[in-house]
Order: structure tokens, then sequence, then C-alpha cells
């Protein structure tokens, strides 16, 4: 036999290595799929968790702007019950007059 000639028990030595590694690949593999699998898991219950608080939010600030517009909506109704400032000077004006004449009625 030459020293480039496999005895049978080299060759099977070689392929036992050879599958002893493949085995710790498949086992490398396994944990890191076992690993992203938990991670994308944990994701997804955190996102699904913030979508349900961001609905929320959404619902609060939807009944805050209904009740905004409803109080704007009363607010602007009212403010057609007031006079207008130039509404008031006029009637001022008009009061002013009617007290000139009424002393003048006195003399």
């Amino acid at each position: 036999m030459t020293g480039e000639e496999y005895s049978g028990e080299d060759y099977f030595s070689d392929i036992n290595l050879l599958l002893r590694d493949l085995e710790e690949k498949q086992k490398i593999l396994k944990e890191r799929l076992i690993m992203v699998s938990e991670n994308l898991i944990s994701l997804k219950e955190k996102t699904t968790k913030d979508n349900l608080e961001i609905k929320k939010n959404i619902s609060a600030m939807q009944e805050q702007m209904k009740k905004l517009i409803s109080f704007l909506e009363m607010a602007s109704s009212e403010m057609t019950k007031f006079a207008k400032k130039e509404e008031v000077e006029i009637l001022y004006k008009q009061a002013k007059m009617f007290k000139a004449l009424e002393g003048n009625k006195e003399e």
C-alpha cells in the first residue's frame, strides 16, 4: 500500500468526521431557527399590543374631536345671540344723543 491509498478504517474515520460536522452544523442551524422563531413570536406579540394601544388612542382622539366639534358648534350658535361691538357702539351713541335731547328738554 502506498501513502495515497486509504485503508478502510481511514475512509470510515473521514466519513464519521464529516457526519459529525454535518450533525453539528444541523444542531447550530436548529438552535438559530428556534431563536429566530422565538424572536418573531415576541415581535408579533409586541406589535399586536402596540396596535391595540394605537387603536385605543385613536378612538379616544375621535371621541375628543366629537366633543370639541359639538362645543364649537354650540359656542358659534351662542355667539350670534350676543351684540357685536359695532352694534354696542351705535347704541351707546344713540343713548348719548337721547341724553342730550333730554337735557335740552329739561332746560
